[in-house]
C-alpha cells in the first residue's frame, strides 16, 4: 500500500482492487432482526468455495451494468439478492462465533429437522418428543442443545416463528384476525390475541392499525367484516 494514513490509499498500481456499492432493503418492522445479528464486517477469504460464487456474480452485475441489455435492472437486482444470500451463508459457515439466536440455529444441523418441521407447519401443535425424534436425539438433549444453539426453548421459538408470520400477514394482507388465528395453529382468536399481545406489546388489531396510521382500533377494516370467527 501507498498513502497509509490518508484518505485515499493506492493498492498496487490501483487497477488489482475494485469497490462495488450496493445496500438491502430490509423489512422496516423486523429487518432488525437480521440486522442486530450481522457484525459490520463479514470477510470472506479469496481460497474459500463462496469466493468462486462471489466471482462469478460481481462478473455477471457489471456485465449487466456495461451491457445495457433490456432487462438489465431486473437481472441486476436479482443477482444483488442472490449475492446477499451468498454473504450471509458464508457468515453461517462461521455459526461457531455467532452468538445464540435465530441466526445461529439455522446454521446447526443437529437441531435442522426440528426447524423444517416447525417452518413447513407452523399450525401444527409440535410437542418436544416429536422434534426430538426428527434430530435423532433425546428429550432433554435437544432441549438443552436447542436452547443454547437459539437462545431459547424449542415451543418458545415455535410461538416466536409464529408470531413472525402473524405480523407479516396483519402486515401485508386483509385477512381477518380470527382467519390467521386458525392458520397458525389457535383454536380461537382469543388466545391468537393474548400470546400475540405477549410477544409484541399490543393486540392484533391494534398492530394492524397502528402500522395503517388508523385510530379506530376496534372498527373491522374498510370492506371486511368484523374479526370474528363463525359460530
Amino acid at each position: 500500500f501507498t498513502g497509509a494514513g490518508r484518505a485515499l490509499v493506492t493498492l498496487g498500481d490501483g487497477s488489482e482492487f475494485a469497490h462495488l456499492g450496493g445496500h438491502v432493503l430490509l423489512d422496516p418492522a423486523r429487518g432488525g432482526l437480521l440486522a442486530d445479528l450481522l457484525p459490520p464486517w463479514i470477510h470472506t477469504r479469496a481460497a474459500s468455495p463462496q469466493a468462486a460464487i462471489f466471482r462469478w456474480l460481481l462478473d455477471r452485475l457489471i456485465e449487466e451494468r456495461d451491457a445495457g441489455q433490456p432487462g438489465a435492472q431486473l437481472a441486476s437486482a436479482q443477482l444483488t439478492q442472490l449475492l446477499f444470500i451468498e454473504i450471509l451463508r458464508s457468515h453461517l459457515d462461521r455459526a461457531s462465533l455467532m452468538p445464540a439466536g435465530w441466526l445461529k440455529a439455522l446454521a446447526e444441523p443437529r437441531i435442522a429437522p426440528a426447524l423444517r418441521l416447525m417452518h413447513g407447519d407452523p399450525a401444527r401443535a409440535w410437542h418436544l418428543e416429536e422434534l426430538a425424534k426428527a434430530c435423532a436425539m433425546s428429550r432433554t438433549s435437544f432441549a438443552v442443545h436447542f436452547r443454547t444453539v437459539a437462545g431459547v426453548a424449542p415451543l418458545a421459538y415455535l410461538t416466536e416463528w409464529r408470531m413472525r408470520l402473524a405480523e407479516r400477514a396483519l402486515r401485508e394482507e386483509r385477512t381477518p384476525v380470527a382467519v390467521v388465528a386458525r392458520t397458525l395453529g389457535y383454536t380461537s382468536e382469543s388466545a391468537f390475541s393474548n400470546a400475540f399481545k405477549r410477544v409484541n406489546g399490543k393486540s392484533p388489531m391494534a398492530y394492524r392499525a397502528l402500522l395503517n396510521g388508523r385510530k379506530d382500533f376496534g372498527q373491522p377494516l374498510p370492506g371486511k367484516a368484523a374479526d370474528a370467527v363463525p359460530a
